[in-house]
């Protein structure tokens, strides 16, 4: 059952996104070569508690870290461990909180040092993908508008498109419905209602779409073993169109990007605190 939220509830969702994004900002001065993902796992589980909010991924289903490392051709869940970043992985930095009982969740892939410019590409590709997906979830608009949207922008640029992870609603509970595949057919799923809340979440393959999992139980890889990218945002239905919940504004000014591509998805101009 799709759970709406009211513009109230929608807020105390934006507080939760807001805690992740400012947390994933954090991180964001912190990965280098020689870094470890289970420092930054300390980190983040540190930032989230001292500014009021709850660990959303540690314990849920037994996860056993609060941030989720993902590098190079590993996909999503990676489990963070004592291996040291190097010069020229990719590392996507997936993160959970819950404030006031609702969940934010909220995921960017991360260049350490000099990343080669094939790699940087698919970053590229992919995180536009991600506003190409935003840009359909609107009254009107079904489930699989957004998925096919996705699909066809990251396969025109020679990419391939995870099937078996997928996005999902979002609220008091981690994953409530619809879940929100990144590839589908147009006019299909689930149609769009004012108040629905849900993380799109493209994850995007350089070589083959197929994945396995390692032993650990947890973490996705590709089975070429190429490299692979994951960004996501938390979006509400409101007044028809979709508004940003997270943001990568933290993470643009820690890094000293400059850019406005969030623009459309805001009422008013995000005020960076």
């Amino acid at each position: 059952m799709i759970v709406l939220k009211t513009k109230e509830e929608i807020e105390i969702m934006r507080q939760a996104a807001l805690l992740v994004s400012k947390a994933l900002g954090m991180l964001a001065t912190e990965i280098k070569p020689g870094v470890t993902t289970l420092h930054l796992d300390k980190l983040a589980e540190q930032y989230i508690r001292d500014h009021g909010g709850t660990p959303g991924f540690l314990g849920l289903y037994g996860c056993p870290c609060t941030l989720l490392t993902s590098v190079n051709e590993q996909i999503v869940h990676g489990l963070p461990t004592n291996r040291a970043l190097e010069d020229g992985d990719v590392v996507s930095c997936d993160l959970g909180a819950i404030v006031n009982e609702y969940y934010g969740d909220h995921c960017y892939t991360f260049e350490v040092g000099e990343v080669a410019p094939e790699t940087k590409k698919l970053l590229q590709v992919t995180k536009e993908s991600l506003y190409v997906g935003i840009r359909e979830f609107k009254l009107g608009n079904r489930v699989e508008d957004v998925g096919s949207a996705i699909q066809r922008y990251a396969e025109s640029h020679g990419y391939s498109v995870v099937r078996e992870l997928v996005g999902h609603g979002l609220g008091k509970k981690m994953h409530e419905a619809p879940e929100m595949p990144n590839y589908g057919k147009k006019g299909r799923g689930k149609l769009f209602q004012e108040g629905m809340t849900v993380a799109i979440e493209p994850m995007i393959n350089m070589g083959t779409k197929n994945i396995k999992q390692l032993i650990d139980g947890w973490t996705i890889v590709t089975r070429d073993g190429k490299p692979s990218a994951h960004f996501e945002h938390d979006v509400a239905l409101v007044d028809g169109k979709p508004e940003l919940l997270s943001t990568f504004a933290y993470i643009y000014k820690a890094l000293g990007i400059v850019s406005d591509e969030e623009e459309e998805f805001r009422k008013q101009p995000l005020v960076l605190s």
